[in-house]
């Protein structure tokens, strides 16, 4: 927020938005000068879900629209689930389609933490296989892993990391043999696009970064997609916006 969301916002025009690693719980929001605007915004509906820890992970929502429902984690299971202490997850049904908003775990603190995480990618696979035969999806999220080599700057240097390990790449290698699609490269086959750029070496002035940020779609729900972008010149993030444009 002071680094210009709500002027990038209204600029924007987006009618919904999705944040990740929001790292804070309403509550926090509700005491920041700033950040309340949020809650209050005279356009847009708000809607957060925070981890059990505090300072860590978490997701928002921003919507014009009222969605007819929206869930907080995996709706499947209870409050304990280890999935949900983490804040990484919200859904909301649009009545055209079900959005999945999503901040997947990082890999980067050992073996046991990238086997959360490809668990994690496991359990949400299997919750979209199920959803897709009623619904059609759209998954958004920070993914956290280049999907292929044309995806992150280093490729070669990188293969032995988590975020383009050969067995995070391979879950998304079977979303696409599913029938999931990664929107951007339906209309953009180029690299240099990234999503990503470390700040402590500052790589976004050298554009050494990576891919990790998706809008992936369901093949059924394909035929609605009519634009993807990425927008590598807005600053205030280690990350950057990207946009899925949808017709029903």
């Amino acid at each position: 927020m002071k680094k210009g969301f709500a002027e990038w916002l209204k600029k924007s025009g987006a009618d919904i938005v999705c944040l990740q690693e929001v790292r804070a719980n309403t509550e926090q929001i509700e005491k920041d000068s700033l950040a309340s605007t949020l809650l209050t915004h005279p356009e847009y509906r708000s809607y957060f879900v925070s981890a059990e820890k505090k300072g860590y992970s978490g997701v928002g929502l921003l919507s014009r629209p009222e969605p007819g429902q929206v869930v907080s984690g995996f709706a499947t299971d209870s409050k304990k689930h280890e999935f949900n202490k983490e804040g990484r997850v919200i859904t909301a049904d649009y009545g055209s389609f079900e959005l999945w908003n999503i901040y997947f775990p990082n890999g980067g603190r050992g073996d046991e933490r990238i086997q959360y995480k490809l668990d994690f990618y496991e359990y949400c696979l299997a919750l979209w296989e199920k959803r897709r035969k009623e619904r059609k999806l759209v998954i958004t999220g920070d993914f956290n892993t280049a999907h292929k080599e044309i995806d992150l700057a280093r490729p070669k240097e990188n293969r032995q990391n988590t975020g383009f390990l050969p067995e995070e790449c391979a879950f998304l290698d079977r979303l696409v043999e599913k029938g999931y699609v990664d929107t951007f490269r339906l209309f953009n086959q180029e690299g240099g696009w990234y999503t990503y750029w470390d700040q402590v070496t500052r790589a976004r002035e050298r554009n050494v970064g990576w891919r990790i940020d998706y809008f992936w779609v369901t093949q059924e729900t394909l035929a609605h997609v009519q634009e993807a972008q990425i927008f590598m010149d807005v600053p205030g993030s280690d990350h950057c916006p990207l946009s899925l444009t949808l017709r029903f």
